[in-house]
């Protein structure tokens, strides 16, 4: 099915509450003792296990523009496109390539009271995998498969991000007992291409070993399709350029990609899944009709809790909709997220066509004949945007975000109290049956990891890559025929000339229909997209015809009343304004439009912000990206732990040595 690393709350009551007595499951796992064969006897003491590593891979999944599985970290989004604000990774005034400048995520080494690192867990899906057939050898041999499939499939995922964030990292398969003098378990780094070995011949014995689908009550659990899809991802990212210096000269690991994708297809297919609805009402209701239920657009799921009954302490609840939501939503909101004006440039016009002056694309009435998505993606001034399962007559549900002068220009006061400073903001993946009360804290939400579309886009770059244009269309039109956009002109996508054109198309609906869902961050990795940089085999800006991002900076700009000014406490447009409310789902939309329009030239321009949203003590900044950022160095914690393990290029190592470890070996 589509299941993902899901942690159910009434799993983690079961795992926190209803383990004592003798056999107390979360201390033992605490103190990394080993479990006595009885444990494994027991299918409910075997589950209870699992669920926890579910719970320790995921409890931290609470947003989807998170990445890294265990931590689950938002970084990495703010060094795109998608959103702003300067931080060290992206700070033209800061280098790092020092120890102490690396990555903390590969862990230190294993201890009496091990915290929750890769390397960590990686070990408990070890000692599962060692345990089950042979403590558990009564257990029932389905039960027995399945549970060894899920623990494939997550040692196969932590080794993946591991790969994604340090390149090669060394392998461990077989439960080792910590010690520093004991050189059997000096293991070092893997080259990437050992590793990915490793990672797919875990998946394909996760695949081999799971089911299509599971009972309704285990739903979120990984499935075969899940697996295989997984596989087809990570052959994605080893024929990208950041791993292949090839991939411009060699098909042989796109083909692979595109086999596993279409394997994954194929058995996702089969098992229900596929896109979600044929309209862009449906591809809206697709975030939040997933409720704890078989959805077929999902097929790796993180499943949270819509109820505030049970503990603060345990609740998994969906983070997102509050950090998105207006201050005026109710008074609850967070204050929402401001959309960068090139995200607001980005989607196509209906037509399926770019955002161009020729394609008469106003930047300024950003809003009119934009890609449907566009508006299930965006919220702006005049548009509906529900909570409390309101109706689109309710005024509260249709959002002001607007400033005013209210003394000769020295002072502003703010529509609603919505102080955003850019014309749009982010509302995808928001749900308008969610509660304001609470601070809109406790939304159910699940968390689509890898929706099938992803996986229609991953083979469609794989055509794309082997320069078969006709296959590239094909799968990027179904992406489009499902929101609405015509048939006409290849659905807005045109001819493409050749497999340059057609990798960048790719890449392009990959920001459009998968936007602040996590990805963009590792496709531009991936693709090295900062700029190009011969040191390390990087012209896929220039081959691709892609802007670099070095040097660019992420915009903002709020819609400012310009007829006047006005005291701060009285609205100049309230009157004028209460009869506008945009709608996608409603007959009239157009009709909408066209008014908000007219509202929008007749009362408001648009002014840069006092504090540039890209700034460094409020000066103005460019992002700049480093070249050796691409793959982490190893910190000075992890280099101390392991002393035998190598540096990566581009690093120093504990001693000031330049780092020897190549990735793209």
């Amino acid at each position: 099915m589509k299941a993902k690393f899901c942690t159910y709350i009434a799993m983690i009551l079961l795992m926190v509450l209803g383990v004592s007595c003798s056999d107390d499951f979360l201390e033992d796992k605490k103190q990394y003792k080993y479990y006595d064969a009885e444990f494994f006897k027991s299918e409910e003491r075997v589950n209870w296990y699992v669920n926890n590593l579910y719970f320790d891979f995921f409890d931290g999944y609470k947003t989807p523009t998170a990445v890294v599985v265990g931590s689950f970290t938002t970084t990495q989004t703010s060094y795109t496109e998608e959103i702003g604000g300067i931080s060290a990774m992206i700070n033209p005034n800061i280098t790092l390539e020092n120890a102490q400048d690396g990555s903390g995520y590969y862990g230190k080494t294993l201890v009496e009271n091990p915290a929750n690192d890769p390397y960590n867990r990686i070990r408990d899906c070890n000692v599962m995998l060692e345990r089950i057939d042979v403590d558990g050898a009564n257990l029932d041999q389905t039960f027995r498969d399945q549970i060894k499939g899920q623990m494939y499939y997550l040692r196969a995922i932590q080794y993946f991000d591991l790969m994604r964030t340090f390149g090669g990292v060394p392998i461990i398969t077989a439960v080792q007992t910590p010690s520093k003098d004991d050189p059997s378990i000096k293991i070092p780094r893997a080259t990437v291409t050992e590793l990915v070995k490793q990672i797919t011949d875990d998946l394909d014995l996760a695949a081999s070993l799971l089911p299509r689908k599971w009972s309704a009550t285990d739903y979120g659990r990984f499935t075969k399709g899940a697996a295989l899809a997984q596989k087809a991802r990570v052959l994605l990212t080893y024929a990208s350029p950041l791993f292949n210096k090839s991939w411009d000269s060699s098909t042989e690991r796109w083909d692979a990609a595109l086999a596993a994708g279409l394997a994954a297809e194929t058995e996702l297919t089969a098992a229900g899944h596929g896109l979600y609805g044929n309209s862009a009402s449906d591809w809206e209701k697709m975030f939040y009709v997933n409720d704890n239920a078989f959805h077929p657009e999902a097929i790796t799921v993180k499943l949270l809790a819509s109820s505030s009954t049970v503990a603060p302490s345990l609740q998994s609840n969906n983070s997102w909709e509050r950090s998105i939501r207006l201050a005026s939503q109710g008074g609850q909101g967070s204050g929402g997220v401001k959309a960068p004006k090139g995200m607001i440039d980005l989607f196509p016009m209906s037509n399926g066509k770019r955002p161009t002056t020729a394609n008469n694309y106003d930047p300024f009435l950003f809003f009119k004949d934009r890609d449907p998505r566009f508006y299930r993606t965006f919220g702006f001034s005049g548009s509906y945007w529900s909570y409390n399962n309101s109706l689109p007559t309710a005024a509260a549900t249709t959002v002001w975000a607007y400033r005013w002068s209210t003394n000769a220009g020295n002072g502003v006061a703010f529509s609603m109290g919505n102080d955003v400073s850019s014309p749009a903001f982010i509302r995808k993946m928001s749900s308008p049956l969610v509660s304001n009360s609470a601070n809109f804290q406790v939304s159910g939400t699940d968390i689509m990891e890898y929706r099938f579309a992803e996986l229609v886009l991953n083979i469609a770059e794989c055509y794309a890559a082997k320069g078969e244009i006709g296959n590239t269309i094909a799968y990027l039109a179904k992406i489009r025929k499902r929101v609405g956009i015509a048939a006409t002109d290849n659905y807005g996508i045109g001819t493409l000339a050749d497999k340059y054109a057609a990798l960048e198309a790719c890449l392009y609906e990959r920001r459009v229909e998968l936007a602040y869902e996590g990805k963009r961050f590792w496709d531009v990795q991936r693709w090295m997209l900062y700029s190009d940089d011969a040191s390390i085999n990087d012209a896929t800006n220039t081959k691709l015809g892609i802007p670099v991002i070095n040097g660019t900076q992420r915009i903002g700009n709020y819609l400012h009343y310009k007829n006047g000014t006005s005291p701060s406490g009285t609205d100049p447009l309230a009157a004028a304004r209460a009869s506008i409310s945009v709608n996608p789902d409603a007959a009239d939309f157009q009709t909408q439009i066209n008014a908000l329009a007219a509202f929008y030239t007749n009362n408001f321009e648009l002014r840069s912000p006092p504090t540039p949203m890209d700034n460094v003590s409020s000066v103005a900044t460019p992002i700049l990206w480093r070249s050796n950022y691409y793959i982490m160095g190893l910190n000075q914690s992890a280099l101390v732990g392991n002393p035998w393990l190598t540096q990566t290029i581009g690093w120093k190592d504990g001693n000031g040595a330049a780092g020897t470890y190549n990735y793209q070996e």
